[in-house]
């Protein structure tokens, strides 16, 4: 495991926190938790390129209607399955958060899938940091400032890394350009899976 590195204020990365094992522990967690689902956009109700489940007492989900935190499946109308405690202590070990994360957002990007410029802020609690772990291919990572229009960088993130923003880079704008499909052989089917920790209420 290397030590963190610092990308830019509030924003750390870990190159290899997991190691293989650590990956398909949490690759079984995923697999055999509540089933994925392709959300919509607001308004339009175009498909995203993701699909996506969740892990928590609240899962996150967007339909024609916006964006929520909802305490069951959409499709199925279960509660969303627990956190899987390798997560809930990764978060205590990187974050140092005093409350423990109440969503995992668990993102699955096929060949072709990307994920826009965004803001994660239908948050309340704004003072906790955001944790993503990637499982699977390399992704191309963007991340920026609190302007959509303002300069960005880009990060190649593989499987096993754990990035972190908070503080000053709360609401930063940040997405995946693009996954380079064959780059791992641990998800099925090929593609990268995406989970994202994040404390909702205060």
């Amino acid at each position: 495991m290397e030590a963190a590195l610092k990308i830019a204020p509030g924003v750390m990365l870990w190159r290899e926190r997991l190691d293989r094992a650590a990956q398909k522990a949490l690759l079984d967690a995923v697999l055999g938790a509540a089933e994925f689902y392709r959300p919509v956009m607001p308004g339009s109700g175009a498909p995203f390129s993701v699909e996506e489940t969740n892990f928590g007492p609240l899962g996150w989900y967007s339909d024609r209607d916006g964006y929520r935190y909802t305490a069951t499946h959409p499709k199925t109308g279960a509660p969303w399955p627990a956190i899987p405690t390798a997560l809930l202590a990764l978060w205590d070990a990187t974050t140092g958060y005093g409350a423990p994360p109440q969503c995992c957002l668990v993102n699955l990007y096929r060949a072709g899938a990307r994920m826009g410029l965004h803001q994660d802020r239908d948050e309340q609690a704004a003072d906790a940091p955001v944790l993503s772990v990637s499982l699977g291919d390399d992704a191309l990572f963007r991340i920026g400032g609190a302007t959509r229009r303002g300069p960005t960088q880009s990060l190649k993130l593989s499987s096993g890394d754990v990035l972190s923003f908070g503080g000053p880079a709360r609401l930063a704008f940040h997405g995946i350009d693009r996954i380079v499909p064959g780059t791992s052989t641990l998800v099925p089917g090929g593609g990268r899976i995406n989970l994202t920790l994040r404390r909702v209420t205060k």
